[in-house]
Protein backbone atom coordinates (compact mmCIF):
# COMPACT_ATOMS: atom_id res chain seq x y z
CA UNK A 1 0.00 0.00 0.00
CA UNK A 2 1.51 3.33 -1.06
CA UNK A 3 1.39 6.33 1.22
CA UNK A 4 -0.33 8.98 -0.87
CA UNK A 5 0.73 12.51 -0.01
CA UNK A 6 -0.87 14.34 -2.91
CA UNK A 7 -4.20 14.20 -4.69
CA UNK A 8 -4.89 14.21 -8.42
CA UNK A 9 -5.71 17.92 -8.19
CA UNK A 10 -2.10 18.56 -7.14
CA UNK A 11 -0.47 16.90 -10.14
CA UNK A 12 1.69 19.31 -12.17
CA UNK A 13 0.14 18.05 -15.39
CA UNK A 14 -3.30 19.34 -14.37
CA UNK A 15 -2.13 22.91 -15.00
CA UNK A 16 -1.64 21.97 -18.64
CA UNK A 17 -4.36 19.41 -19.27
CA UNK A 18 -7.26 20.24 -16.93
CA UNK A 19 -7.29 23.92 -16.03
CA UNK A 20 -10.84 25.34 -16.21
CA UNK A 21 -9.53 28.82 -15.32
CA UNK A 22 -7.69 28.90 -18.67
CA UNK A 23 -9.79 26.84 -21.10
CA UNK A 24 -8.08 28.22 -24.19
CA UNK A 25 -4.63 27.26 -23.00
CA UNK A 26 -5.90 23.85 -21.87
CA UNK A 27 -7.43 23.19 -25.26
CA UNK A 28 -4.21 24.16 -27.04
CA UNK A 29 -2.23 21.84 -24.79
CA UNK A 30 -4.54 18.89 -25.29
CA UNK A 31 -5.60 18.97 -28.94
CA UNK A 32 -2.45 17.73 -30.70
CA UNK A 33 -1.84 14.91 -28.25
CA UNK A 34 -5.18 13.42 -29.24
CA UNK A 35 -4.21 13.11 -32.89
CA UNK A 36 -2.06 10.02 -32.34
CA UNK A 37 -4.47 8.13 -30.13
CA UNK A 38 -4.15 9.43 -26.58
CA UNK A 39 -7.65 9.89 -25.21
CA UNK A 40 -9.13 12.92 -23.54
CA UNK A 41 -9.91 10.72 -20.54
CA UNK A 42 -6.24 9.79 -20.11
CA UNK A 43 -5.19 13.43 -20.02
CA UNK A 44 -7.98 14.81 -17.83
CA UNK A 45 -8.90 12.06 -15.35
CA UNK A 46 -6.09 12.67 -12.88
CA UNK A 47 -3.63 10.03 -14.04
CA UNK A 48 0.04 10.94 -13.51
CA UNK A 49 1.86 11.88 -16.69
CA UNK A 50 5.26 10.15 -16.61
CA UNK A 51 8.12 11.23 -18.83
CA UNK A 52 10.63 8.69 -20.12
CA UNK A 53 13.93 10.35 -20.96
CA UNK A 54 15.15 8.24 -23.88
CA UNK A 55 18.93 8.09 -24.11
CA UNK A 56 18.99 5.36 -26.73
CA UNK A 57 19.66 6.19 -30.37
CA UNK A 58 21.64 4.95 -33.33
CA UNK A 59 24.39 7.38 -32.29
CA UNK A 60 24.57 5.90 -28.79
CA UNK A 61 25.09 2.14 -29.19
CA UNK A 62 25.68 1.54 -25.47
CA UNK A 63 22.14 2.80 -24.80
CA UNK A 64 20.42 1.79 -28.03
CA UNK A 65 18.52 -1.14 -26.50
CA UNK A 66 16.55 1.38 -24.43
CA UNK A 67 14.53 1.91 -27.63
CA UNK A 68 13.01 -1.53 -26.96
CA UNK A 69 13.49 -1.61 -23.19
CA UNK A 70 11.22 1.39 -22.59
CA UNK A 71 8.29 -0.65 -23.90
CA UNK A 72 8.40 -2.52 -20.60
CA UNK A 73 8.75 0.77 -18.73
CA UNK A 74 5.58 1.97 -20.44
CA UNK A 75 3.81 -1.28 -19.56
CA UNK A 76 4.70 -0.73 -15.92
CA UNK A 77 3.58 2.90 -15.99
CA UNK A 78 0.21 1.99 -17.51
CA UNK A 79 -0.29 -0.92 -15.11
CA UNK A 80 0.20 1.45 -12.18
CA UNK A 81 -2.28 3.97 -13.59
CA UNK A 82 0.03 6.44 -15.29
CA UNK A 83 0.37 7.77 -18.82
CA UNK A 84 3.87 7.50 -20.42
CA UNK A 85 5.39 10.22 -22.57
CA UNK A 86 8.74 9.38 -24.17
CA UNK A 87 11.17 12.15 -25.14
CA UNK A 88 14.80 12.17 -26.36
CA UNK A 89 18.02 12.94 -24.54
CA UNK A 90 20.82 14.63 -26.44
CA UNK A 91 23.04 11.74 -27.61
CA UNK A 92 26.22 11.06 -25.65
CA UNK A 93 28.58 8.34 -26.89
CA UNK A 94 31.95 8.26 -25.16
CA UNK A 95 33.98 6.46 -27.81
CA UNK A 96 32.97 8.40 -30.92
CA UNK A 97 32.06 11.97 -29.94
CA UNK A 98 34.78 14.47 -30.83
CA UNK A 99 36.42 16.47 -29.35
CA UNK A 100 35.05 14.63 -26.27
CA UNK A 101 31.72 13.39 -24.95
CA UNK A 102 32.34 15.43 -21.81
CA UNK A 103 31.13 18.46 -23.79
CA UNK A 104 27.74 16.78 -24.07
CA UNK A 105 27.16 16.09 -20.39
CA UNK A 106 26.29 19.70 -19.57
CA UNK A 107 24.45 20.18 -22.86
CA UNK A 108 22.28 17.10 -22.21
CA UNK A 109 21.73 18.30 -18.64
CA UNK A 110 20.39 21.63 -19.87
CA UNK A 111 18.07 19.92 -22.33
CA UNK A 112 16.62 17.58 -19.70
CA UNK A 113 16.10 20.46 -17.29
CA UNK A 114 14.11 22.43 -19.84
CA UNK A 115 11.92 19.44 -20.73
CA UNK A 116 11.21 18.47 -17.12
CA UNK A 117 10.50 22.06 -16.14
CA UNK A 118 8.48 23.22 -19.13
CA UNK A 119 6.36 20.20 -20.07
CA UNK A 120 3.38 18.57 -18.28
CA UNK A 121 5.29 15.83 -16.47
CA UNK A 122 4.53 14.61 -12.95
CA UNK A 123 7.48 12.24 -12.77
CA UNK A 124 10.25 10.88 -14.97
CA UNK A 125 12.15 7.68 -15.70
CA UNK A 126 15.73 8.56 -16.65
CA UNK A 127 17.28 5.94 -18.94
CA UNK A 128 21.05 5.78 -18.63
CA UNK A 129 24.03 3.71 -19.73
CA UNK A 130 27.05 5.28 -21.41
CA UNK A 131 29.27 7.32 -19.12
CA UNK A 132 27.87 10.85 -19.24
CA UNK A 133 24.18 9.95 -19.62
CA UNK A 134 23.94 9.05 -15.94
CA UNK A 135 25.37 12.25 -14.41
CA UNK A 136 23.51 14.42 -16.93
CA UNK A 137 20.24 12.78 -15.90
CA UNK A 138 20.94 12.97 -12.16
CA UNK A 139 22.10 16.59 -12.35
CA UNK A 140 18.83 17.48 -14.07
CA UNK A 141 16.79 15.49 -11.57
CA UNK A 142 18.37 17.44 -8.72
CA UNK A 143 17.75 20.77 -10.43
CA UNK A 144 14.10 20.27 -11.35
CA UNK A 145 13.20 17.96 -8.44
CA UNK A 146 10.11 16.19 -9.73
CA UNK A 147 9.83 12.51 -8.76
CA UNK A 148 12.53 10.70 -10.73
CA UNK A 149 14.05 7.24 -10.98
CA UNK A 150 17.05 5.97 -12.95
CA UNK A 151 16.94 2.88 -15.16
CA UNK A 152 20.31 1.83 -16.52
CA UNK A 153 20.57 -0.32 -19.63
CA UNK A 154 23.10 -2.68 -18.07
CA UNK A 155 26.56 -3.86 -19.13
CA UNK A 156 27.41 -6.16 -22.03
CA UNK A 157 27.99 -9.85 -21.51
CA UNK A 158 31.53 -10.99 -20.83
CA UNK A 159 33.91 -10.66 -23.74
CA UNK A 160 36.00 -13.74 -24.51
CA UNK A 161 38.92 -14.73 -26.73
CA UNK A 162 39.21 -18.44 -26.24
CA UNK A 163 39.29 -18.98 -22.49
CA UNK A 164 40.54 -15.45 -21.79
CA UNK A 165 38.19 -12.74 -20.53
CA UNK A 166 38.30 -9.62 -22.68
CA UNK A 167 37.12 -6.43 -20.99
CA UNK A 168 35.79 -3.49 -22.92
CA UNK A 169 38.09 -0.49 -22.99
CA UNK A 170 40.67 -2.19 -20.79
CA UNK A 171 41.75 -4.47 -23.63
CA UNK A 172 42.28 -1.45 -25.90
CA UNK A 173 44.95 0.00 -23.63
CA UNK A 174 46.70 -3.38 -23.49
CA UNK A 175 46.47 -3.94 -27.26
CA UNK A 176 47.98 -0.51 -27.96
CA UNK A 177 51.15 -1.71 -26.25
CA UNK A 178 51.13 -5.04 -28.12
CA UNK A 179 50.75 -3.19 -31.41
CA UNK A 180 53.58 -0.81 -30.53
CA UNK A 181 55.80 -3.73 -29.53
CA UNK A 182 55.13 -5.43 -32.86
CA UNK A 183 53.45 -8.46 -31.26
CA UNK A 184 50.26 -8.00 -33.31
CA UNK A 185 49.32 -6.18 -36.49
CA UNK A 186 46.53 -3.67 -37.14
CA UNK A 187 44.03 -6.30 -38.31
CA UNK A 188 44.51 -8.40 -35.17
CA UNK A 189 44.29 -5.26 -33.04
CA UNK A 190 40.79 -4.56 -34.37
CA UNK A 191 39.72 -8.19 -34.22
CA UNK A 192 40.75 -8.65 -30.61
CA UNK A 193 39.27 -5.29 -29.59
CA UNK A 194 35.94 -6.38 -31.08
CA UNK A 195 35.94 -9.45 -28.81
CA UNK A 196 35.29 -7.14 -25.87
CA UNK A 197 31.86 -6.07 -27.15
CA UNK A 198 29.84 -9.29 -27.60
CA UNK A 199 26.32 -7.99 -26.97
CA UNK A 200 24.14 -4.97 -26.39
CA UNK A 201 24.94 -2.88 -23.33
CA UNK A 202 27.61 -0.56 -22.02
CA UNK A 203 31.15 -1.44 -20.90
CA UNK A 204 31.43 -4.81 -19.15
CA UNK A 205 34.37 -3.53 -17.07
CA UNK A 206 34.14 -1.23 -14.03
CA UNK A 207 34.70 1.76 -16.28
CA UNK A 208 32.81 5.00 -15.99
CA UNK A 209 29.53 3.54 -17.31
CA UNK A 210 29.33 0.67 -14.81
CA UNK A 211 30.67 2.93 -12.07
CA UNK A 212 28.16 5.73 -12.59
CA UNK A 213 25.19 3.38 -12.93
CA UNK A 214 26.37 1.71 -9.71
CA UNK A 215 26.62 5.16 -8.16
CA UNK A 216 23.00 5.87 -9.14
CA UNK A 217 21.99 2.78 -7.20
CA UNK A 218 24.19 3.65 -4.22
CA UNK A 219 22.77 7.17 -4.17
CA UNK A 220 19.32 5.61 -3.88
CA UNK A 221 18.08 6.71 -7.30
CA UNK A 222 17.72 3.23 -8.87
CA UNK A 223 15.90 0.14 -7.69
CA UNK A 224 18.13 -2.07 -5.50
CA UNK A 225 20.15 -4.61 -7.44
CA UNK A 226 19.37 -3.09 -10.83
CA UNK A 227 22.62 -1.32 -11.77
CA UNK A 228 24.66 -4.18 -13.26
CA UNK A 229 22.07 -6.64 -14.52
CA UNK A 230 23.57 -7.45 -17.94
CA UNK A 231 21.67 -5.84 -20.79
CA UNK A 232 20.60 -9.11 -22.49
CA UNK A 233 19.36 -10.80 -19.29
CA UNK A 234 15.61 -11.26 -18.88
CA UNK A 235 15.88 -9.54 -15.49
CA UNK A 236 16.77 -6.29 -17.27
CA UNK A 237 13.30 -6.12 -18.87
CA UNK A 238 11.72 -7.15 -15.58
CA UNK A 239 13.36 -4.33 -13.67
CA UNK A 240 12.31 -1.95 -16.45
CA UNK A 241 8.69 -2.90 -15.76
CA UNK A 242 9.19 -2.52 -12.01
CA UNK A 243 10.78 0.89 -12.58
CA UNK A 244 7.72 1.98 -14.54
CA UNK A 245 5.32 0.92 -11.81
CA UNK A 246 7.47 2.44 -9.09
CA UNK A 247 7.67 5.94 -10.60
CA UNK A 248 3.88 6.23 -10.55
CA UNK A 249 3.84 5.39 -6.84
CA UNK A 250 6.63 7.89 -6.26
CA UNK A 251 4.46 10.62 -7.76
CA UNK A 252 1.64 9.86 -5.34
CA UNK A 253 4.12 9.65 -2.45
CA UNK A 254 5.69 12.95 -3.57
CA UNK A 255 9.11 11.31 -3.21
CA UNK A 256 11.58 13.59 -4.94
CA UNK A 257 15.31 13.52 -5.78
CA UNK A 258 16.28 16.07 -3.13
CA UNK A 259 14.69 13.81 -0.48
CA UNK A 260 17.16 11.13 -1.54
CA UNK A 261 20.28 13.02 -2.65
CA UNK A 262 21.49 13.96 0.83
CA UNK A 263 25.03 14.38 2.12
CA UNK A 264 24.80 10.88 3.62
CA UNK A 265 23.93 9.48 0.19
CA UNK A 266 26.95 11.15 -1.40
CA UNK A 267 29.25 9.93 1.35
CA UNK A 268 27.93 6.43 0.71
CA UNK A 269 28.78 6.90 -2.96
CA UNK A 270 32.39 7.89 -2.19
CA UNK A 271 32.89 4.86 0.05
CA UNK A 272 31.24 2.47 -2.42
CA UNK A 273 33.25 3.82 -5.35
CA UNK A 274 36.48 2.94 -3.58
CA UNK A 275 35.24 -0.57 -2.80
CA UNK A 276 34.20 -1.01 -6.44
CA UNK A 277 37.53 0.18 -7.84
CA UNK A 278 35.40 2.77 -9.58
CA UNK A 279 36.31 5.11 -12.41
CA UNK A 280 38.57 8.11 -11.97
CA UNK A 281 35.76 10.08 -13.62
CA UNK A 282 33.37 9.37 -10.75
CA UNK A 283 34.61 12.25 -8.54
CA UNK A 284 33.98 14.73 -11.35
CA UNK A 285 30.41 13.53 -11.84
CA UNK A 286 29.52 12.90 -8.20
CA UNK A 287 30.84 16.34 -7.22
CA UNK A 288 28.71 17.84 -10.00
CA UNK A 289 25.51 16.01 -8.98
CA UNK A 290 26.09 17.00 -5.36
CA UNK A 291 26.55 20.66 -6.26
CA UNK A 292 23.28 20.65 -8.19
CA UNK A 293 21.66 19.10 -5.11
CA UNK A 294 23.01 21.95 -2.97
CA UNK A 295 25.73 19.88 -1.27
CA UNK A 296 29.42 20.71 -1.52
CA UNK A 297 31.49 17.56 -2.01
CA UNK A 298 35.15 18.10 -2.90
CA UNK A 299 38.18 15.97 -3.65
CA UNK A 300 39.41 16.23 -0.07
CA UNK A 301 36.22 14.38 0.88
CA UNK A 302 37.11 11.64 -1.60
CA UNK A 303 40.45 11.10 0.10
CA UNK A 304 39.15 11.55 3.66
CA UNK A 305 36.20 9.18 3.29
CA UNK A 306 37.37 6.82 0.59
CA UNK A 307 41.11 6.30 0.52
CA UNK A 308 41.27 3.78 3.36
CA UNK A 309 38.33 1.76 2.02
CA UNK A 310 39.54 -1.61 0.64
CA UNK A 311 38.96 -2.88 -2.90
CA UNK A 312 36.21 -5.51 -2.77
CA UNK A 313 35.12 -5.83 -6.41
CA UNK A 314 37.48 -8.10 -8.34
CA UNK A 315 36.46 -6.52 -11.64
CA UNK A 316 38.62 -5.10 -14.43
CA UNK A 317 40.51 -2.81 -14.66
CA UNK A 318 41.48 -3.15 -10.97
CA UNK A 319 40.61 -6.87 -10.83
CA UNK A 320 40.24 -10.00 -12.96
CA UNK A 321 36.52 -10.53 -13.65
CA UNK A 322 33.81 -8.68 -15.61
CA UNK A 323 30.37 -7.32 -14.80
CA UNK A 324 28.42 -10.45 -15.74
CA UNK A 325 30.20 -12.33 -12.95
CA UNK A 326 29.95 -9.29 -10.69
CA UNK A 327 26.16 -9.32 -11.08
CA UNK A 328 25.91 -13.05 -10.37
CA UNK A 329 28.08 -12.60 -7.27
CA UNK A 330 25.58 -10.12 -5.83
CA UNK A 331 26.36 -6.87 -7.61
CA UNK A 332 26.18 -3.51 -5.89
CA UNK A 333 24.03 -4.74 -2.95
CA UNK A 334 26.70 -7.29 -1.98
CA UNK A 335 29.37 -4.56 -1.96
CA UNK A 336 27.12 -2.35 0.15
CA UNK A 337 26.36 -5.24 2.49
CA UNK A 338 30.08 -5.66 3.21
CA UNK A 339 30.44 -1.93 3.81
CA UNK A 340 27.43 -1.85 6.09
CA UNK A 341 28.70 -4.78 8.15
CA UNK A 342 32.01 -2.92 8.52
CA UNK A 343 30.22 0.21 9.74
CA UNK A 344 31.22 2.26 6.69
CA UNK A 345 27.74 3.04 5.34
CA UNK A 346 24.97 5.46 6.28
CA UNK A 347 22.31 2.76 6.44
CA UNK A 348 19.38 5.11 6.99
CA UNK A 349 19.79 6.92 3.65
CA UNK A 350 16.50 6.88 1.71
CA UNK A 351 16.09 5.20 -1.68
CA UNK A 352 13.54 5.34 -4.50
CA UNK A 353 11.67 2.28 -3.27
CA UNK A 354 10.75 4.23 -0.13
CA UNK A 355 12.96 2.13 2.13
CA UNK A 356 16.38 2.88 3.59
CA UNK A 357 19.47 1.53 1.91
CA UNK A 358 20.17 -0.51 5.03
CA UNK A 359 16.76 -2.19 4.88
CA UNK A 360 17.35 -3.01 1.22
CA UNK A 361 20.57 -4.88 2.07
CA UNK A 362 19.08 -7.56 4.26
CA UNK A 363 20.20 -10.97 2.97
CA UNK A 364 22.36 -9.49 0.18
CA UNK A 365 25.71 -11.07 1.07
CA UNK A 366 28.28 -11.88 -1.58
CA UNK A 367 27.53 -15.06 -3.50
CA UNK A 368 31.13 -15.50 -4.67
CA UNK A 369 33.98 -14.21 -2.48
CA UNK A 370 36.40 -14.57 -5.40
CA UNK A 371 34.47 -11.87 -7.28
CA UNK A 372 33.15 -9.79 -4.37
CA UNK A 373 35.59 -10.07 -1.51
CA UNK A 374 34.85 -9.94 2.18
CA UNK A 375 35.74 -6.65 3.83
CA UNK A 376 38.38 -8.37 5.96
CA UNK A 377 40.00 -10.11 2.98
CA UNK A 378 40.19 -7.49 0.21
CA UNK A 379 42.20 -7.30 -2.99
CA UNK A 380 43.81 -4.00 -1.95
CA UNK A 381 43.84 -2.57 1.57
CA UNK A 382 43.57 1.15 0.71
CA UNK A 383 41.85 1.51 -2.65
CA UNK A 384 40.43 5.01 -2.85
CA UNK A 385 41.65 8.23 -4.43
CA UNK A 386 44.45 10.48 -3.27
CA UNK A 387 43.92 14.21 -3.71
CA UNK A 388 47.38 15.53 -4.55
CA UNK A 389 48.41 19.19 -4.27
CA UNK A 390 51.53 21.23 -4.82
CA UNK A 391 53.05 24.26 -6.49
CA UNK A 392 51.50 23.45 -9.88
CA UNK A 393 47.84 22.80 -8.98
CA UNK A 394 45.37 22.83 -6.11
CA UNK A 395 43.93 19.38 -6.76
CA UNK A 396 44.72 16.30 -8.83
CA UNK A 397 43.45 12.76 -8.31
CA UNK A 398 45.31 9.46 -8.30
CA UNK A 399 43.40 6.17 -8.28
CA UNK A 400 45.37 3.90 -5.98
CA UNK A 401 43.51 0.63 -6.61
CA UNK A 402 45.19 0.31 -10.02
CA UNK A 403 48.80 0.84 -8.91
CA UNK A 404 50.36 -2.32 -10.31
CA UNK A 405 53.11 -4.35 -8.67
CA UNK A 406 55.47 -3.40 -11.49
CA UNK A 407 54.71 0.32 -11.10
CA UNK A 408 55.13 0.12 -7.33
CA UNK A 409 58.46 -1.70 -7.59
CA UNK A 410 59.87 0.75 -10.14
CA UNK A 411 58.66 4.02 -8.61
CA UNK A 412 57.40 3.59 -5.02
CA UNK A 413 59.70 1.00 -3.46
CA UNK A 414 62.74 3.01 -2.36
CA UNK A 415 63.27 2.12 1.35
CA UNK A 416 64.92 5.51 1.88
CA UNK A 417 62.06 7.40 0.22
CA UNK A 418 58.94 5.21 0.40
CA UNK A 419 55.81 6.05 -1.62
CA UNK A 420 57.67 8.79 -3.52
CA UNK A 421 59.67 9.28 -6.70
CA UNK A 422 61.31 11.99 -8.77
CA UNK A 423 61.73 12.30 -12.49
CA UNK A 424 62.27 14.64 -15.39
CA UNK A 425 59.21 15.64 -17.38
CA UNK A 426 58.41 15.65 -21.06
CA UNK A 427 55.49 17.97 -21.77
CA UNK A 428 52.85 17.56 -24.48
CA UNK A 429 50.30 20.21 -25.45
CA UNK A 430 47.24 18.17 -26.29
CA UNK A 431 46.78 14.66 -27.63
CA UNK A 432 47.76 15.61 -31.18
CA UNK A 433 51.15 16.80 -29.94
CA UNK A 434 51.60 13.58 -27.98
CA UNK A 435 50.83 11.31 -30.93
CA UNK A 436 53.09 13.34 -33.22
CA UNK A 437 56.14 13.34 -30.93
CA UNK A 438 56.04 10.46 -28.43
CA UNK A 439 58.42 8.32 -30.50
CA UNK A 440 60.87 11.15 -31.24
CA UNK A 441 64.29 9.97 -29.96
CA UNK A 442 65.28 13.61 -29.38
CA UNK A 443 62.94 13.71 -26.37
CA UNK A 444 65.25 11.29 -24.53
CA UNK A 445 62.37 9.60 -22.74
CA UNK A 446 63.73 6.95 -20.39
CA UNK A 447 62.36 4.59 -17.76
CA UNK A 448 62.14 7.38 -15.12
CA UNK A 449 60.51 10.06 -17.27
CA UNK A 450 57.18 11.58 -16.22
CA UNK A 451 54.87 12.24 -19.17
CA UNK A 452 52.79 15.42 -18.82
CA UNK A 453 49.64 16.21 -20.81
CA UNK A 454 48.33 19.77 -20.64
CA UNK A 455 45.76 21.74 -22.60
CA UNK A 456 43.37 18.81 -22.10
CA UNK A 457 40.98 20.29 -19.54
CA UNK A 458 37.39 21.60 -19.75
CA UNK A 459 38.54 24.86 -21.36
CA UNK A 460 41.72 23.81 -23.12
CA UNK A 461 40.55 20.80 -25.11
CA UNK A 462 37.58 21.73 -24.66
CA UNK A 463 35.53 19.45 -22.41
CA UNK A 464 38.23 17.58 -20.52
CA UNK A 465 39.59 14.83 -22.79
CA UNK A 466 40.46 11.25 -21.81
CA UNK A 467 44.07 11.54 -22.90
CA UNK A 468 46.26 11.49 -19.78
CA UNK A 469 46.89 7.72 -19.79
CA UNK A 470 49.78 7.97 -22.25
CA UNK A 471 51.81 4.92 -23.22
CA UNK A 472 55.61 5.07 -23.41
CA UNK A 473 57.49 5.32 -26.70
CA UNK A 474 57.62 2.16 -28.81
CA UNK A 475 61.33 1.82 -28.10
CA UNK A 476 60.70 1.49 -24.35
CA UNK A 477 57.76 -0.87 -24.82
CA UNK A 478 59.99 -3.17 -26.87
CA UNK A 479 62.39 -3.17 -23.92
CA UNK A 480 59.59 -4.32 -21.62
CA UNK A 481 58.84 -0.93 -20.03
CA UNK A 482 55.10 -0.68 -20.58
CA UNK A 483 54.14 2.19 -18.28
CA UNK A 484 55.48 5.55 -17.16
CA UNK A 485 54.07 7.99 -14.63
CA UNK A 486 51.55 10.31 -16.28
CA UNK A 487 50.25 13.67 -15.12
CA UNK A 488 47.75 15.97 -16.75
CA UNK A 489 44.91 18.47 -16.61
CA UNK A 490 42.61 16.15 -18.57
CA UNK A 491 40.92 12.89 -17.71
CA UNK A 492 41.42 9.26 -18.65
CA UNK A 493 39.05 6.44 -19.46
CA UNK A 494 37.58 4.70 -16.44
CA UNK A 495 38.48 1.42 -18.12
CA UNK A 496 42.18 2.27 -17.96
CA UNK A 497 44.37 0.63 -15.35
CA UNK A 498 46.90 3.46 -15.40
CA UNK A 499 47.60 5.10 -12.01
CA UNK A 500 47.87 8.50 -13.64
CA UNK A 501 47.67 11.80 -11.78
CA UNK A 502 44.57 13.29 -13.37
CA UNK A 503 42.19 16.23 -13.46
CA UNK A 504 44.81 18.75 -12.35
CA UNK A 505 42.95 21.92 -11.39
CA UNK A 506 43.21 24.72 -12.27
CA UNK A 507 44.09 23.64 -15.80
CA UNK A 508 46.80 25.18 -17.94
CA UNK A 509 44.26 27.02 -20.10
CA UNK A 510 42.93 28.99 -17.11
CA UNK A 511 46.27 29.87 -15.55
CA UNK A 512 47.14 26.59 -13.83
CA UNK A 513 50.75 25.79 -13.06
CA UNK A 514 51.08 23.08 -15.69
CA UNK A 515 51.28 25.93 -18.20
CA UNK A 516 54.64 26.85 -16.62
CA UNK A 517 56.25 23.43 -16.99
CA UNK A 518 59.09 22.91 -19.43
CA UNK A 519 60.42 19.60 -20.73
CA UNK A 520 63.48 18.69 -18.68
CA UNK A 521 62.06 20.06 -15.41
CA UNK A 522 62.07 17.69 -12.47
CA UNK A 523 59.00 16.77 -10.43
CA UNK A 524 58.75 15.10 -7.05
CA UNK A 525 55.65 12.98 -6.37
CA UNK A 526 55.14 12.09 -2.71
CA UNK A 527 52.04 9.99 -2.05
CA UNK A 528 52.57 9.92 1.73
CA UNK A 529 52.52 13.72 1.87
CA UNK A 530 49.95 14.04 -0.89
CA UNK A 531 52.17 16.39 -2.88
CA UNK A 532 53.48 16.98 -6.38
CA UNK A 533 56.20 19.63 -6.46
CA UNK A 534 58.09 21.21 -9.34
CA UNK A 535 61.70 21.27 -8.17
CA UNK A 536 62.68 24.83 -9.06
CA UNK A 537 63.07 28.02 -7.09
CA UNK A 538 59.92 30.03 -6.43
CA UNK A 539 61.54 33.04 -8.10
CA UNK A 540 61.97 31.08 -11.34
CA UNK A 541 58.34 29.95 -11.17
CA UNK A 542 57.25 33.58 -10.72
CA UNK A 543 59.40 34.66 -13.65
CA UNK A 544 57.85 31.99 -15.87
CA UNK A 545 54.40 33.09 -14.83
CA UNK A 546 55.20 36.69 -15.72
CA UNK A 547 56.60 35.69 -19.12
CA UNK A 548 53.52 33.62 -19.86
CA UNK A 549 51.25 36.54 -18.98
CA UNK A 550 53.21 38.81 -21.30
CA UNK A 551 52.68 36.29 -24.09
CA UNK A 552 48.92 36.38 -23.54
CA UNK A 553 48.65 33.25 -21.43
CA UNK A 554 48.57 29.60 -22.38
CA UNK A 555 47.39 29.16 -25.97
CA UNK A 556 44.81 26.55 -26.86
CA UNK A 557 42.70 25.79 -29.98
CA UNK A 558 39.91 28.18 -30.86
CA UNK A 559 36.19 27.48 -30.66
CA UNK A 560 34.81 25.20 -33.35
CA UNK A 561 31.10 25.44 -32.53
CA UNK A 562 28.81 27.84 -30.62
CA UNK A 563 28.42 25.38 -27.76
CA UNK A 564 32.19 25.10 -27.28
CA UNK A 565 32.38 28.87 -26.82
CA UNK A 566 29.37 28.96 -24.50
CA UNK A 567 30.66 26.13 -22.31
CA UNK A 568 34.20 27.50 -22.17
CA UNK A 569 32.85 30.86 -20.99
CA UNK A 570 31.19 29.41 -17.90
CA UNK A 571 32.54 25.93 -17.16
CA UNK A 572 34.12 25.28 -13.77
CA UNK A 573 37.24 23.17 -13.18
CA UNK A 574 37.23 19.40 -12.89
CA UNK A 575 37.62 19.40 -9.12
CA UNK A 576 34.33 21.33 -8.87
CA UNK A 577 32.55 18.89 -11.13
CA UNK A 578 33.00 20.70 -14.46
CA UNK A 579 29.57 22.24 -13.90
CA UNK A 580 28.29 25.38 -15.57
CA UNK A 581 28.87 28.21 -13.10
CA UNK A 582 25.41 29.83 -13.40
CA UNK A 583 23.55 26.51 -13.28
CA UNK A 584 24.24 25.28 -9.76
CA UNK A 585 22.19 28.07 -8.15
CA UNK A 586 18.99 26.63 -9.69
CA UNK A 587 17.38 24.01 -7.49
CA UNK A 588 13.90 22.55 -6.99
CA UNK A 589 12.77 24.70 -9.90
CA UNK A 590 9.55 22.77 -10.56
CA UNK A 591 8.16 24.01 -7.24
CA UNK A 592 10.14 27.20 -6.74
CA UNK A 593 9.62 28.57 -10.26
CA UNK A 594 6.57 27.06 -12.02
CA UNK A 595 6.75 27.83 -15.74
CA UNK A 596 4.75 30.81 -16.94
CA UNK A 597 1.74 30.41 -19.23
CA UNK A 598 2.53 30.32 -22.92
CA UNK A 599 -0.79 31.78 -24.12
Amino acid sequence: MIKEKITSEQLRSRYWFDNPDHPGTTALCIERYLNYGITLEELTSGKPIIGICQSGSDLTPCNRHHIDLVKRVKDGIRAAGGVPFEFPMHPIHENVRRPTAALDRNLAYLGIVEVLHGYPLDGVVLTTGCDKTTPAALMAAATVNIPAIVLSGGPMLNGWRGAERVGSGTIIWELRKRLAAGDIDYAEFLSRASDSAPSIGHCNTMGTASTMNSMAEVLGMSLPGSAVIPAPYKERAMVAYDTGTRIVDMVWEDLRPLDILTREAFENAIVACSALGGSSNAPVHINAIARHAGIEINNDDWQRLGHEIPLLANVMPAGAFLCEEFHRAGGVPAILHELQMAGKLHGDALTVNGRSIGDNLQGRETQDPDVICRYGDPLVEHAGFLNLKGNLFDSALMKTSVISRDFRERFLNDPNDPEAFEGKVVVFDGSEDYHARIDDPALNIDARTILVMRGAGPVGHPGGAEVVNMQPPEALIKQGIESLPCLGDGRQSGTSGSPSILNASPEAATGGGLALLESGDRLRVDLKRGEVQLLIEASELDARRERLAQQGGYRYPGHQTPWQEIQRSMVEPLDRGMTLEPATKYRDVARQHPPRDNH
